[in-house]
């Protein structure tokens, strides 16, 4: 039975879309395959990791009937990948074989049965289905994801926080050095519901989301979370624990404030960077009415410094940052200036956009 017949890069993109979350060594040999099902002339290809679970639906033509099988995902992309992009490609069935060919080519590959393949098992109370465009919760994951842990032992903290509540969903992330804080407003009104997303599902959704205007759709449950778009289903297991009370973090009534260009700020910033140590990534900010200096140096007596001019009359304020984190910040804004607020040289500071409340930045001050 022919399973399908389509073009090379129309099948390889099928494939791509789901495959990113298999790993090729995993306990159960059969969490390798894709799971193939065929209805008619529509394919179901799934893949899971016990963790998350990623299902697309494509029309590759073949014979009509069904069929299911599971075949090795990674091997199938290589091969795929090794052929031209416009070939016509097929995948038969043969035994407990699949025959995948294209041009002269022809690649007998060995498959498991589909009943053994351990599909997540979907949480029966999921809450309301609320929306957002792909190309906005892109740019919210964009402006937090740099800031969750990695392997952290407060576990709650390798992921990102969802909170809908009302018309907003909110995106929160923190290593406990840093915050990252981003929203954005729901057509509809939803009760307030909050979900830890693991770091894996965060990176495979940065993935495999687009910049298109076209909507994705959101369902929480206590333990899961769904998102459908594109022809695509995704499900999730989520980080049970208490995430810190965020709002207590964001600091509010700092007095002193500089509002400048963000690349040229990041500019300096990467500049001064460069004669940190490798350990220690400190640089010192002195900010002085009219003027700006950023200073490292490093465990060789190498010292770089670097002087912007500002609009500022506040007080004179000399405190020291993770340089990394001031880079990471800036370079994922787009936006041409960049406010930050300050206390005194022991508090945090808060970079936000000038009169945009969607986006906040709370990174801790470190001694140098």
């Amino acid at each position: 039975m022919i399973v399908l017949k389509a073009s090379q890069d129309k099948v390889l993109s099928a494939l791509q879309s789901v495959a990113g979350i298999v790993e090729r060594r995993h306990t159960l040999p059969i969490l390798a395959n894709v799971l193939i099902r065929k209805t008619g002339s529509q394919i179901q290809l799934t893949t899971s990791d016990l963790e998350i679970q990623i299902r697309t639906t494509a029309e590759l033509d073949g014979d009509e009937g069904n069929f299911t099988a599971t075949v090795g995902a990674r091997k199938l992309i290589d091969i795929l990948r090794s052929m031209p992009s416009d070939q016509t490609v097929s995948l038969e069935s043969s035994q407990n074989k699949l025959i995948l060919k294209g041009g002269k080519s022809r690649f007998t590959l060995q498959t498991l049965p589909a009943e053994d393949f351990p599909l997540v098992q979907e949480a029966a109370n999921f809450g309301p289905i609320f929306s957002i465009p792909q190309k906005t919760l892109k740019a919210l994951l964009s402006q937090v994801s740099f800031s969750m842990a990695v392997h952290d032992i407060r576990y709650y903290l390798n992921g990102i926080l969802f909170v809908a509540e009302g018309k907003q969903l909110s995106l929160v992330a923190t290593d406990g050095h840093r915050l990252a804080f981003s929203s954005a407003t729901l057509d509809v009104e939803v009760p307030r519901q909050e979900v830890i997303l693991p770091r894996k599902t965060v990176l495979e959704m940065q993935r495999l989301l687009s910049d298109k205007e076209g909507a994705i759709e959101m369902q929480f449950a206590g333990n899961q979370a769904k998102f459908s778009f594109e022809g695509m289903e995704f499900v999730t297991k989520l980080v049970e624990g208490k995430f810190p009370d965020y709002n207590r973090v964001i600091p509010k009534n700092h007095k002193n404030i500089i509002t400048l260009g963000r690349a040229t700020l990041l500019a300096s910033l990467q500049r001064t960077a460069i004669l940190t140590s490798e350990k220690f990534k400190g640089v010192r900010l002195n900010i002085e009415p009219g003027t700006l200096r950023v200073a490292s140096n490093n465990a060789e007596q190498e010292e770089a410094v670097d002087e912007l001019d500002i609009d500022y009359g506040g007080d004179a304020i000399e405190i020291g940052f993770n340089v990394t984190y001031l880079i990471d910040a800036l370079s994922n804004m787009n936006q041409d200036m960049v406010k930050i607020e300050l206390a005194d040289s022991n508090s945090s500071a808060l970079l936000t956009i000038p009169d945009d409340a969607a986006f906040k930045y709370v990174v801790m001050p470190m001694r140098i």
